[in-house]
């Protein structure tokens, strides 16, 4: 960009990108995500999208397919195989159809809270980048969706009470959750995400398990009027590149772009884990959602129901020495110490991407400035 275009942005007062008309990117990603449009997964993408944009002066620019327009999570995982797309922002489910190691962060009732997630997801996150990265992917960031409750059409609170209805399971990839659930006399039925809603709808299920602020976004609980106040799992998630796709980028900005995509994620993660919580008070004051509360006593309950299924979980969903490591992990966790939250919560490398990004940025504008003088 030269001099007159940066003083012309200047002039303008915007914070938006500006470049000349003639200018044509480089590159053109093409993203999916089952994440509705203007929910706070689809801020965090647009957020990404206007940094790259920005920081890559115009050379490489995203295009954006929300809310499942590029099919369920099976589907876009099939077309960035044909390059038919090139990146996906995928749940948990999604990812462990690439490799079943993510799994490990998703393991029912093994946490109890954010900062075991966390401490755990720090230890063992390089450990799945690098199974990721064998099949033939970049993760560009790492995210989650809040916890995982169960909403049903009629009201359920203990174990044996779900098993009497059509529970919703991902449809696509490994059978080996329908199995579980099957194995466990729990009556699963595997759909993909975007037949939720319908489904709902005609009785095809009539018990979902997901994140509130995607059972709000989606409107879930306009059907599903109960929901268990039980943690189940954390819903965790990641933006992939293919890696083809990520070598068409300029190698000159690729640091920069994935320190982007990161701090994207980290900004909008607290709000994401908070507007989660919130989601639940909305939907008692919108539509007068019954929360059904598990005591104690029920959760001791749905506890030892999980743990007599961890052996079947461990070597089949997630290798043997991962689960060891993950559970030694959380142990640990448990066992220090208390001392105050800022302490207790374990460094993240991505913290810091927002000033690695900004340094870069300036680096380059001097750069950008001294090329255009000339």
């Amino acid at each position: 960009m030269t001099i007159r275009w940066l003083i012309l942005a200047l002039l303008l007062g915007t914070a938006a990108p500006v470049f000349p008309q003639s200018s044509k990117p480089e590159v053109t990603i093409k993203i999916g995500t089952l994440a509705p449009r203007d929910s706070l997964w689809h801020r965090a993408l647009q957020r990404m999208k206007e940094n790259w944009l920005n920081h890559s002066q115009g050379r490489v620019r995203l295009v954006m397919y929300t809310g499942g327009q590029s099919g369920d999570e099976p589907v876009m995982i099939q077309k960035m195989r044909i390059r038919q797309l090139d990146a996906a922002a995928l749940t948990g489910a999604g990812l462990s159809s690439i490799d079943k190691g993510v799994m490990a962060l998703q393991i029912p009732m093994m946490y109890d809270s954010y900062d075991e997630l966390d401490y755990v997801w720090a230890k063992i996150g390089p450990r799945l980048e690098k199974l990721i990265e064998a099949q033939g992917f970049v993760v560009l960031s790492w995210g989650d969706g809040g916890w995982v409750r169960f909403f049903s059409t009629k009201a359920v609170l203990h174990p044996n009470d779900v098993r009497k209805l059509k529970l919703f399971c991902w449809a696509g990839g490994s059978n080996d959750e329908l199995e579980l659930w099957r194995d466990n006399g729990f009556n699963a039925q595997p759909l993909a995400a975007t037949e939720i809603g319908f489904s709902l709808t005609s009785g095809l299920v009539n018990v979902v398990p997901t994140v509130p602020l995607f059972a709000l976004s989606a409107r879930y609980y306009e059907l599903a009027k109960n929901m268990i106040d039980l943690k189940w799992a954390p819903l965790v998630g990641a933006t992939l590149i293919t890696q083809e796709a990520w070598k068409a980028v300029p190698a000159d900005l690729r640091d920069v772009l994935l320190r982007d995509a990161r701090a994207a994620s980290i900004e909008f993660r607290d709000a994401i884990r908070k507007q989660g919580e919130d989601a639940v008070t909305t939907m008692q004051k919108v539509n007068k959602l019954n929360v059904i509360y598990a005591d104690a006593a029920v959760t001791a309950e749905w506890r030892k129901e999980v743990e007599n299924v961890y052996p079947k979980i461990r070597g089949k969903i997630v290798g043997a020495e991962l689960f060891d490591e993950v559970k030694r992990l959380r142990d640990e966790y448990r066992a220090r110490p208390p001392v105050s939250p800022q302490k207790d919560v374990p460094k993240d490398a991505l913290k810091d991407a927002q000033k690695d990004v900004q340094k870069d940025v300036q680096k380059g504008a001097k750069k950008g400035a001294k090329k255009g003088a000339q």
